[in-house]
C-alpha cells in the first residue's frame, strides 16, 4: 500500500508543471555548469603546458649558456645515456637506458609514479639531459581542479534547489486556476476573474476558460430542461395507454385479435417507459453514487413478472438459482433496467427450453435455450441499433436494448461479457458486487 502510494506521488510529481519546468531549468544550468568546468579544466591544463613549456625553454637556454661559459660547471657524465645529466632540484633521478634514443626537445615519462620532465639538447658531440620534476605543482594544480569540479557538484544541488524554488513561483498561478477550476466542477457557479492574473497568457486562458464553462453551463441547463420535459411529456401520456388498456383488458368483449392487439400495446408502453427510465438514469450524473443493498432473487423475480403472459405463451420455463438471502450493492432503479432488457431480450429470442439465473462467484448469470449468437456478431452485440438477426428475418426490436445495458454496465461498474454458440442458446453474464457482511 504504501509502495503503492508513493508510485502515485511520484508519478503525480512527473506528470506535474512544476516538475517540468524545474526539471528543466536544473538540468539546462547542470550542463551549462559542467560545460563550464570542463572547459575551465581544459583551458587549464593547457596554459599549464605552456608554462611548464615556458620555464624549462628559459632554463636550458640559461643552462646551456652557463655550461659553454665554463665547463667546469658540466653535471657528471653518463655512458648510460651517452650524454651529461643535469636535475634541476638536485633530487636524484635514475633515468631509463631507453632515453638516449629519443629526439631532442621535451619529453614526459613517468619515474618511479612521478611525472618527469626531461629537456634533452645537443651540446656539442654529446647530449644534455636536464630533468625537471614538477610533481608537488601538478599535485598542487590537480587539488584545485578537483576543488572546482566538486564546487559544480555543490552549485548543481543548489541549482536543482533554486529551480524548484523559481518554478513554485512561475506556477503559482497556474496551480490557484487548477483550484479555482476544480472549485467549478464541484458546482461554483460564479466565473473566474481573469484580473487576478499578472501574465497575459494566462489571462486569456481564463477569458477562453469562462466562455466554454457558460457554455457547457447553458448546455447542461437545457439538457435538465430537456429530461424534465421528457420525464413530464412522455410518462403522462404513457401512464394514460397503460390505464387505458388495463381498463380495456376488463372488457370481457373484446376478444381474439382485439385483445392480442390491446396485449401488444400494453407491451410497447411498457417498453417506451422503461427506455424513458433508462435514458433518464443515463443522463443523470450523480445516479451513480445512489447505491443499497439489492435482494437479488427479489429484484430478478420482479423485473420477471411483466414477462409472466409472455412466458405462459412460449411454454418457457424460469429457473431463479438464487439464494434469497443474498444481497448485493447496487443502484435498485438502474439494475432493474439491465435486468428487464437481459430478460425481454432472452424472451424474444426463446421459443422453447428454459431461462436459467444462478449466481456464482459474484456473477448472474442468464442462460437461455434460444438459437444463439453467431460467432462473428458477439463482438457487435453491445453496439448501438446493431442486430444479429439472419438476412432475411424480420428484426425483433430496434437494437438499442444492449447499448442501454452497456452504458448503464460501464456508469456503476458492473462488468459485462457474452457467451454464446449457434443453436446452443446463449449465456449473459453480469459482475454485481455483494455486500459485506452477507
Amino acid at each position: 500500500m504504501v509502495s503503492a502510494i508513493g508510485s502515485w506521488k511520484t508519478a503525480m510529481m512527473r506528470n506535474s508543471l512544476r516538475f517540468t519546468v524545474a526539471l528543466f531549468f536544473s538540468v539546462l544550468t547542470i550542463l551549462l555548469l559542467v560545460a563550464q568546468a570542463l572547459g575551465v579544466k581544459t583551458l587549464a591544463e593547457a596554459q599549464e603546458e605552456k608554462l611548464i613549456a615556458a620555464l624549462i625553454r628559459d632554463d636550458m637556454a640559461s643552462v646551456l649558456k652557463s655550461f659553454e661559459a665554463d665547463r667546469t660547471l658540466l653535471p657528471p657524465f653518463d655512458l648510460r645515456a651517452n650524454g651529461y645529466v643535469s636535475v634541476a632540484d638536485h633530487e636524484s633521478i635514475t633515468l631509463p637506458p631507453a632515453i638516449k634514443d629519443m629526439a631532442f626537445g621535451t619529453h614526459e615519462l613517468i619515474i618511479d609514479k612521478r611525472e618527469i620532465h626531461i629537456a634533452i639538447a645537443p651540446f656539442g658531440t654529446a647530449r644534455l639531459y636536464r630533468v625537471y620534476n614538477f610533481s608537488i605543482y601538478e599535485r598542487h594544480f590537480r587539488k584545485v581542479i578537483n576543488t572546482l569540479m566538486a564546487s559544480t557538484g555543490l552549485f548543481a544541488l543548489l541549482t536543482i534547489w533554486l529551480a524548484f524554488g523559481l518554478s513554485r513561483l512561475l506556477v503559482r498561478q497556474v496551480t490557484d486556476l487548477a483550484r479555482q477550476v476544480k472549485m467549478l466542477r464541484l458546482g461554483e457557479s460564479a466565473p473566474i476573474q481573469p484580473g487576478r492574473y499578472d501574465e497575459t497568457e494566462l489571462a486569456g486562458l481564463v477569458e477562453a476558460f469562462n466562455d466554454y464553462h457558460q457554455r457547457m453551463a447553458d448546455m447542461i441547463a437545457r439538457e435538465k430542461a430537456f429530461t424534465g420535459d421528457v420525464s413530464h411529456e412522455l410518462r403522462t401520456p404513457l401512464t394514460t395507454i397503460k390505464t387505458s388498456c388495463e381498463l380495456l383488458a376488463q372488457d370481457a368483449e373484446i376478444r381474439g385479435k382485439s385483445r392480442a392487439r390491446l396485449q401488444q400495446i400494453e407491451r410497447a408502453a411498457d417498453n417506451m417507459r422503461e427506455l424513458t427510465n433508462a435514458l433518464l438514469m443515463l443522463a443523470r450524473e450523480d445516479s451513480a453514487r445512489e447505491v443499497e443493498p439489492v435482494a437479488m432473487a427479489e429484484m430478478i423475480e420482479t423485473a420477471l413478472a411483466p414477462f409472466a403472459d409472455r412466458l405462459a405463451q412460449k411454454g418457457l420455463e424460469t429457473v431463479v438459482d438464487v439464494d434469497r438471502k443474498l444481497l448485493i450493492t447496487a443502484n435498485r432503479p438502474a439494475l432493474a433496467i439491465v435486468l428487464s432488457n437481459l430478460m425481454d431480450n432472452a424472451v424474444r429470442h426463446t421459443e422453447h427450453g428454459h431461462i436459467h439465473f444462478r449466481y456464482v462467484n459474484g456473477w448472474l448469470s442468464i442462460e437461455d435455450t434460444g438459437p444463439g449468437i453467431p460467432t462473428d456478431a458477439i463482438p457487435y452485440v453491445f453496439d448501438r441499433f446493431y442486430q444479429a438477426e439472419p438476412p432475411g428475418d424480420p428484426p425483433l426490436g430496434v437494437g438499442i436494448g444492449l447499448s442501454i445495458v452497456k452504458r448503464l454496465c460501464d456508469r456503476y461498474g458492473w462488468p459485462i461479457k457474452i457467451g454464446s454458440e449457434p443453436d446452443k442458446g446463449t449465456c449473459v453474464s453480469l459482475r454485481l458486487p455483494v455486500t459485506i457482511g452477507t
